[in-house]
């Protein structure tokens, strides 16, 4: 694995970023998206349909955004990984502490849930109560799942031995990184 000062020997175009939900994937992406001129997607504005339902298009547009010829894409969903990781150049691992991704999910939630807002145009946070009752609360998910996206990324790093893998501790590492290693590979002719 690849540190926040070690430098690509390439400019990757296809990036995958990894890390538990609420972790800040999709920020750290759409930076990288805007940083490279690769297109990001967001996985889960492809997975997730009206009342939390799954898109039934999903893998067909996953496999539409895989097919070009450069993107930004998350980590995510057990159909998507295994496509994701045979086409990316480059796996950026956002993987910070337990407690601060809580902090960070609980805080987006709360403010989500607050505001009303909109998530990929066809949902809303449900009612924070239901933190108590739904086992898949995202924020009971987020915890659950930490350890869960370690073993994945420890996965991948074995199954695709050649797949550069970047693992970022905290916010000051990525930002580290990204002016640093990945705007320096912006220079290397692809």
């Amino acid at each position: 694995m690849l540190g926040p000062d070690d430098v690509l020997a390439f400019r990757p175009r296809r990036i995958t970023v990894a890390g538990t939900s609420g972790a800040g994937k999709s920020v750290l992406a759409r930076r990288i998206s805007a940083l490279t001129g690769s297109a990001y997607t967001e996985i889960d504005a492809l997975f997730h349909g009206p009342d939390w339902t799954t898109r039934p298009t999903f893998e067909a547009d996953v496999e539409a955004v895989l097919a070009t010829d450069a993107w930004v894409i998350d980590w995510q969903y057990g159909f998507a990984r295994p496509l994701i990781a045979d086409r990316a150049e480059l796996c950026v691992f956002l993987d910070l502490p337990r407690r601060r991704v809580l902090g960070q999910v609980t805080r987006r939630t709360v403010r989500r849930r607050l505001t009303r807002e909109r998530l990929w145009g066809v949902v809303t946070e449900p009612p924070l109560w239901t933190f108590v009752t739904d086992r898949d609360h995202i924020i009971r998910w987020s915890w659950r799942t930490w350890p869960k996206t370690r073993r994945l990324v420890a996965e991948l790093a074995q199954s695709h031995p050649r797949l550069p893998l970047v693992r970022l501790q905290s916010h000051e590492e990525a930002e580290r990184w990204l002016t640093g290693p990945l705007a320096g590979s912006l220079s290397h002719r692809s």
